[in-house]
């Protein structure tokens, strides 16, 4: 799904280097979560004006998770796909080990060490995202939803995971004496919720896109449930077929934002409004392709930025209310 790539070209040499070889110099803390912060804001511009909101800590502890989420993806969406092959992410699993360890091997790596020493961020999460790149590896179709649900679980709902460590929970909602001792709501499942919210709106927004590369992320059995199949889909069809079909999976993709909205009280107050902001814009994605009448072949669905500076006081207001 990624039109351009930040990746050095000699990425996947390098994770095949031997153990011995020395590194060169790495840039500095500063410097790297500089870098991060480039990185997103060129490739993620509404993830990016989310997190500007964030206290200065929180904001670039997601920029290290958003890039290296991202080069975990373009491993096998990316320029050099071609290239990658199972053993590929193995190294790029041995790559992550070393990370947690403490071992930076390169300059984005800094600050995700960093981050790590800041933040109590687990490691499965991030083992699970590279286990969702293997089924891209082998898959181009799926049957249910439930097969797609553990994709978008494995690419998506893994990042809500790993920010949820950053964003932290609200632990000063009860000041009743005997609830003092008990354990605070953690929303796990909201959070991974909204990851699975936004990969649904990135399959709905990129169908055209991916159709082009051979990949259909809508499960088979709601195409035929709508009568719409896959040379349809492949010649670019807009009919009351595919206008049921899309009715359909945006609801879905509505549905997941829903539950994720219920969470968003249980965290920490610094962190609601950029939640809110985020989950609000990335939503808006689906109206725009309703507007467009559901066609995702020809037009790439975008919020104008005008759209999302105007969303922003009503995620603040939300962020206090609810």
């Amino acid at each position: 799904m990624k039109v351009e790539s930040f990746q050095s070209p000699t990425l996947l040499r390098m994770l095949q280097l031997p153990k011995s070889q020395p590194m060169r110099n790495l840039a500095s803390r500063s410097k790297s979560y500089e870098l991060c912060r480039q990185i997103t804001a060129k490739y993620s511009k509404t993830f990016y004006l989310g997190t500007l909101l964030m206290p200065e800590a929180k904001r670039r502890a997601i920029w290290a998770i958003y890039v290296w989420c991202r080069r975990t993806d373009e491993l096998v969406d990316g320029p050099q796909a071609a290239l990658t092959t199972p053993e590929t992410l193995e190294h790029w699993e041995e790559h992550l080990q070393s990370i947690f360890a403490g071992h930076p091997i390169d300059d984005y790596d800094v600050a995700l060490v960093d981050t790590l020493e800041r933040f109590p961020i687990d490691i499965q999460p991030f083992r699970d995202m590279i286990a969702g790149q293997q089924m891209d590896l082998y898959r181009s179709r799926y049957e249910t939803f439930d097969e797609l649900n553990l994709y978008c679980y494995r690419v998506a709902g893994t990042v809500g995971l790993m920010s949820s460590a950053v964003l932290g929970v609200d632990n000063s909602t009860s000041k009743a004496p005997w609830d003092q001792q008990t354990n605070s709501y953690n929303p796990v499942g909201e959070a991974i919720a909204l990851g699975i919210a936004n990969q649904l709106t990135n399959i709905l927004r990129d169908i055209g896109e991916d159709a082009r590369r051979g990949r259909i992320y809508i499960p088979l059995e709601d195409m035929e449930r709508f009568n719409y199949t896959e040379d349809d889909l492949f010649k670019g069809v807009v009919d009351d077929r595919w206008q049921e079909l899309m009715r359909f999976q945006i609801q879905r993709a509505r549905d997941y934002y829903t539950k994720a909205e219920r969470g968003i009280r249980a965290l920490s107050r610094d962190a609601r409004w950029p939640v809110w902001s985020a989950l609000m814009l990335y939503q808006k994605i689906l109206n725009v392709i309703e507007h467009n009448h559901y066609d995702v072949f020809s037009q790439r669905a975008y919020v104008p930025k005008l759209r999302k500076m105007l969303s922003l006081p009503i995620a603040w207001l939300r962020a206090q209310v609810l």
